[in-house]
């Protein structure tokens, strides 16, 4: 018998459905106080699904694998369990349809001047010279720029080319380009048929020349912390609006209100800072050139059911002695 515990709070019949994967699961539910795991608390468990406090190692001796809540797994990195070879697998995959809409989302509030709409509504007059201000761009024959391409960036991708953007992607290794990781039916790009070129991660300033939208949807690590500061942003177009639902800190913060600032690119539609909450003295606050969230593009009505989808599938792949998917690489960080 497996022993698995969660520590996700996720309701009854979620629960069921990680039960009824096979007879040969015990599966345990525990709540995690302010979501750390306790100083005195040991596990005979086998398979652990981490919402965020993870047990040192010698608080779980039979542990073999951990499946996390989060797409991200850099809170992981400096925790004990990382020096480890116990399994970590990502939640890499169930968000894409929401980060995906929400990308495009920007794209569109952008070429439409939406804030400007809200702006004038506050008013409560009608503008002089509407024609001018509103007149928007259009979609269709923009470059969109990917960096990254998991799932995120294929939904992104799929979803940009039905407005009939041109799609360009930079990736770490240009040569495998199909999806091994979890994909929810009907979403992404599994084959790595839609870009119209892609870019190795050497060459991502090449592509950031020929870019008008550019999506950041890449993971933290040592090689992509602050990978876009002021040299990225001299290299592209001036007309250019980069989205960022990565992490904050793959943006070099002060180099890109410089780079706003002097007109280096257009603008920025952000949802992820390099400290969150956004600091209140933080000048993207009143950039009329720039749109920001708090960090709400990851969320979904969905994401709990989806979560439990993939907890299941990689169960019985467990059982089966088949690949895991989502196993983080701990050489890449992701």
């Amino acid at each position: 018998m497996k022993h698995v515990l969660v520590t996700a709070p996720f309701p009854a019949p979620l629960m069921d459905k990680i039960r009824s994967v096979s007879t040969q699961i015990e599966v345990e539910q525990m709540t995690l106080v302010d979501g750390r795991w306790p100083e005195d608390k040991t596990t005979s468990a086998e398979i652990y699904y981490a919402i965020n406090g993870v047990p040192r190692p010698e608080q779980a001796p039979n542990l073999y694998w951990v499946q996390t809540h989060w797409a991200g797994i850099d809170s992981l990195i400096n925790t004990p369990i990382w020096d480890t070879d116990i399994a970590i697998t990502s939640a890499s995959g169930i968000h894409a349809p929401n980060m995906a809409q929400y990308a495009i989302t920007q794209m569109l509030a952008w070429a439409h001047r939406v804030p400007r709409w809200f702006k004038t509504q506050r008013k409560g007059s009608w503008p002089t010279k509407r024609w001018k201000k509103f007149l928007p761009e259009e979609l269709r024959g923009k470059t969109l720029g990917i960096v990254g391409y998991g799932s995120i960036g294929r939904e992104i991708a799929r979803l940009a080319k039905a407005f009939g953007m041109t799609i360009l992607v930079s990736k770490r290794d240009a040569r495998h380009v199909k999806d091994k990781g979890f994909s929810l039916p009907g979403t992404g790009d599994p084959e790595g048929a839609l870009p119209d070129r892609i870019y190795p991660g050497e060459a991502l300033r090449s592509m950031l020349a020929d870019c008008d939208y550019v999506v950041l949807t890449l993971p933290l690590t040592r090689q992509t912390r602050h990978l876009f500061d002021e040299t990225v942003f001299k290299e592209m177009k001036p007309t250019a609006f980069l989205i960022n639902v990565g992490r904050g800190s793959l943006i070099n913060e002060k180099d890109l209100i410089k780079a706003l600032k002097k007109g280096w690119i257009a603008g920025a539609g952000l949802d992820v800072f390099e400290t969150e909450p956004l600091p209140e003295s933080s000048p993207l606050w009143s950039m009329d050139n720039v749109i920001l969230t708090p960090h709400i593009s990851g969320f979904t009505p969905f994401y709990d059911e989806r979560a439990t989808d993939l907890f299941a599938a990689n169960l019985r792949r467990y059982l089966a002695g088949e690949p895991l998917l989502n196993l983080v690489n701990r050489e890449r960080g992701y």
